[in-house]
């Protein structure tokens, strides 16, 4: 009988999907590095399968962030420090989200930095 994922292996499945996302990364991509099939990838991103702690950290050093950023810290129903920073780590992660990060600041006009938000949040895909 198939279980269904817990809310927990749901969430570190997210967090790969998101980091291997912003990297650039195919399933198949991070599966060669991991030395497991594009399948896998896509079972543990969608909490089918639990993520084992070697596996975690192997993913985390694939992904190039600490396994934490994996797992954050949950203990209310809101946003921990550490999810923003890892939001942070995530945006850095590639030239791009960088160069992004390093300007956005610099625009002086509020209603431009407000645009700029809602386009890039309608060009995302929904999570």
């Amino acid at each position: 009988m198939p279980r269904s994922p817990a809310a927990l292996d749901a969430l570190v499945g997210r967090r790969i999907a998101e980091r291997r996302a912003a990297m650039g990364l195919s399933q198949t991509a991070l599966a060669q590095r991991l030395g497991v099939s594009p399948q896998q990838v896509q079972k543990y991103e969608s909490g089918a399968n639990r993520v084992s702690a070697s596996r975690l950290n192997d993913i985390a050093i694939a992904l190039g962030v600490a396994p934490g950023a994996l797992f954050p810290d949950r203990l209310s129903g809101e946003a921990s420090e550490s999810d923003d920073l890892s939001r942070l780590r995530i945006l850095t992660a590639t030239p791009e989200g960088r160069a992004v990060a390093a300007a956005f600041p610099l625009i002086r006009d509020r209603n431009l930095r407000q645009a700029l938000a809602r386009i890039t949040e309608a060009l995302a895909p929904a999570s």
